[in-house]
């Protein structure tokens, strides 16, 4: 779980966001959606221990972020971010296997014990016939399922993902959001991401954390349906939202 308590964050003592109070269950796939330079990158680097926090703190589990150890974070936290991985010659198996370098060095050799682990990682993804294939041979996203199989074989109990649907075509965008949903209920990991895919944000997410105004509201769609969050979100980028059926249109 975590926790933020009273979190300003942003550039040196520039604040993008402030004063955040807001919890991430385990379990939960949580989606945050704003608009371009609203702060949503700022606070998944922050998370990420990335960058430091302006105040306030993030807690893991009880444990102040800033007081952890690199090695420390690498195990509570995995990141997957928006840039495209183009690895010429690289095999899936092996960039999965990078994730377990915060049990064995980045240099370090894989034990049995490891392999399995990249071996589960890959299976549970749904990417076993493409284990041998080479990175540069993949699509976008099949990279993406890649990339968050190195992710889970890191074995760590959050997952934080910038935009991972970004270069993904409709059919594979629907696809990784239903896979990270059943991840986060199935292995009870807390999965946090960033995107602009509102509509699908909006029925498949356990609950949404909406950035307005250098603040964050949080809740279900359907809590910040009823308080009218969700509208006005929709309502300032410029969409129509109709509530009874989830379904949105341009204005």
């Amino acid at each position: 779980m975590i926790c933020l308590q009273h979190l300003t964050v942003g550039y040196g003592e520039k604040a993008v966001l402030s004063d955040i109070n807001q919890t991430l269950e385990a379990g939960q796939m949580v989606c945050l959606l704003g608009a371009n330079g609203a702060g949503k990158s700022t606070i998944l680097r922050t998370l990420a221990g990335f960058q430091p926090p302006i105040s306030g703190k993030v807690l893991f589990d009880g444990h102040d972020l800033t007081s952890l150890s690199l090695s420390e974070r690498s195990k509570a936290v995995s990141v997957v971010l928006t840039e495209r991985v183009d690895v010429p010659y690289m095999k899936v198996v092996d960039l999965v296997g990078m994730g377990r370098s915060p049990y064995t060095g980045f240099f370090g050799k894989l034990s049995t014990e490891d392999r399995k682990i990249v071996g589960e990682a890959i299976e549970m993804v749904g990417i076993s016939s493409l284990a041998e294939r080479t990175i540069d041979t993949l699509s976008d996203g099949e990279r993406q399922k890649t990339l968050l199989a190195k992710a889970l074989a890191q074995q760590t109990p959050i997952i934080l993902l910038d935009e991972p649907t970004a270069f993904l075509d409709f059919h594979a965008k629907v696809s990784t959001l239903r896979l990270m949903l059943r991840l986060a209920h199935e292995t009870n990991k807390t999965i946090f991401l960033s995107t602009h895919d509102v509509e699908m944000a909006i029925q498949l997410s356990d609950a949404l954390w909406i950035v307005m105004d250098g603040k964050i509201e949080a809740g279900t769609t359907a809590s910040l349906t009823e308080s009218g969050t969700l509208g006005s979100f929709l309502q300032d980028e410029g969409i129509c939202f109709d509530a009874t059926d989830l379904t949105m249109r341009i204005k």
